[in-house]
């Protein structure tokens, strides 16, 4: 079984190979990493069915107002993200990301996904169930840290 170092370990390592990974995406986009983080961040919240304002982007990557106008200019200039007027209340503004920002994401991380399906057949649900619940917290602890240190908070 694995000691709670080990988990540290591994989640560093995959944290490293995922990065890297992302890594090839931007320079093959010419996108820089806050960009990939807050073309992630939008389509999340796509999937999550709620949508995405820049005020909020600007919160979830800890960016400033003109640094998150910035980064959503460079994103519309390349055809990543739409601003849409929110239909009801025309003062609101929902960030979307654009079929082309899907497709290219679509091709170039369905091997990744297509191989994680396959490392992940030796799991059966239960396992997964496990593993959801564990990736969920050790989250949740990192988002948490991240927030109380970002803040200049001592953490118990």
């Amino acid at each position: 079984m694995a000691d709670n170092s080990a988990l540290v370990r591994l989640l560093r390592q995959f944290t490293v190979e995922t990065d890297r990974f992302v890594e090839i995406f931007g320079d093959r986009q010419r996108m820089h990493r806050t960009d990939l983080n807050a073309l992630a961040v939008i389509m999340d919240a796509r999937w999550g069915g709620e949508p995405m304002s820049p005020g909020r982007l600007a919160e979830a990557l800890h960016l400033s107002a003109s640094a998150t106008t910035s980064v959503l200019d460079r994103l519309e200039a390349a055809g990543h993200v739409a601003r849409v007027r929110h239909p009801h209340d025309r003062r609101k503004v929902e960030l979307r990301a654009s079929e082309k920002a899907l497709a290219l994401g679509a091709d170039f991380f369905q091997p990744l996904s297509d191989a994680y399906t396959r490392a992940w057949e030796r799991f059966d649900d239960a396992d997964k169930e496990v593993v959801a619940r564990f990736l969920a917290a050790t989250i949740e602890a990192t988002a948490a840290v991240r927030a109380d240190t970002a803040a200049g908070r001592p953490r118990e």
